[in-house]
């Protein structure tokens, strides 16, 4: 509908909600595809001195690998397990958010992991295109983001703040009656998650192909960025790690040199130049898995490289993939295909 490819899109499975609870497990209520109604692949966690984050049992790529496995089709089994064997996200969205996040929270705690959370539950989200949605209003959000908090309790969680949001105020896509509202918001997300013992907290800010860090570190300030650990670049985009390690140096040096962490979970062979410059952000075809979690980056600035956009989760009804955050094999498959 408008924007230039670098604009960044979080897609995302919004509805996340039932928890498993008898299993010590749980999962998002939109694994739909890929072998759902299969028992999950047996799916260890990584070593906590490389990656301390929790690895859900019970995830889509996992319900993958149980299906083809189930099938005998081994080849495929082992190429979706690359994805399956690491952490990612676990996107909140509207329904029960402190069910669904005592449910991650706990699983984690269990396995004496960290739980990696994304809020994505913003007024006017997505400014209706793929992703639209979000609360209600600023006092519907405010109640849902206590649930969240509840749901977190004293348990070690890093969460990533509102893929897009920051953005849009930024570019243009959300009305300017509505920029005061979500600066208010976030600087308060920012507030009230830091209450919690064991929460760090990174806001959104782009990608490397977007903006220059210019347009940016006045609206971090605005949205509380003092007062979160630091923020979150690439987030379900594809810019390289090195591209995103400048980037977010030089965002970094100008909101007092906070840290940052790199979503790598697709940019294994960078941006994508072909068709519709608007939509290169889309179910890009050729793409592969980027740099595996680890809070080992080597670089003082850099906290961790994570799989915050989960691989193999559809960008939206674009390339003929299905609707924003439902599990797309095919796309999963290739991306496993393309890594070296």
């Amino acid at each position: 509908m408008y924007g230039s490819y670098t604009r960044l899109r979080a897609s995302a499975a919004v509805g996340t909600g039932a928890v498993l609870l008898l299993a010590g497990c749980s999962t998002s209520d939109d694994s739909s595809d890929g072998g759902g109604k299969d028992a999950p692949a047996a799916v260890g966690q990584r070593p906590k001195g490389d990656d301390p984050y929790w690895v859900n049992p019970d995830g889509n790529a996992a319900r993958q690998v149980a299906a083809y496995a189930k099938d005998g089709e081994e080849a495929k089994a082992e190429l979706i397990r690359k994805i399956a064997e690491q952490p990612v996200g676990e996107w909140i969205g509207p329904d029960d958010p402190r069910g669904a996040v005592k449910g991650f929270t706990e699983a984690a705690e269990r396995a004496d992991r960290d739980a990696l959370l994304v809020l994505y539950n913003i007024p006017h989200r997505d400014c209706g295109q793929y992703s639209k949605g979000g609360a209600t209003d600023g006092d519907a959000y405010r109640t849902w983001l206590d649930g969240v908090a509840q749901g977190i309790g004293d348990r070690r969680a890093t969460v990533v703040l509102e893929p897009d949001a920051l953005l849009h105020l930024v570019d243009g896509c959300t009305p300017q009656e509505l920029h005061e509202e979500r600066y208010g918001l976030l600087k308060g997300a920012v507030e009230r998650l830091k209450g919690q013992p064991n929460t760090t907290v990174y806001m959104d800010a782009g990608n490397a192909g977007w903006q220059s860090p210019d347009a940016l570190f006045e609206p971090l300030r605005r949205a509380g960025i003092a007062a979160a650990d630091g923020f979150a670049v690439n987030v379900s985009n594809f810019e390289t790690t090195g591209a995103s390690k400048d980037f977010g140096k030089r965002l970094s040096a100008k909101v007092g040199g906070k840290p940052f962490v790199i979503d790598t979970s697709r940019n294994g062979n960078g941006a994508y130049d072909g068709g519709a410059p608007a939509e290169n952000w889309c179910n890009p075809p050729g793409r592969a898995l980027g740099e595996p979690p680890t809070t080992d980056t080597g670089d003082e600035l850099v906290d961790a490289y994570l799989w915050i956009k989960r691989p193999g989760e559809s960008d939206g009804d674009c390339k003929g993939g299905p609707k924003a955050g439902d599990w797309w094999p095919e796309y999963a498959l290739g991306l496993a295909r393309a890594t070296k």
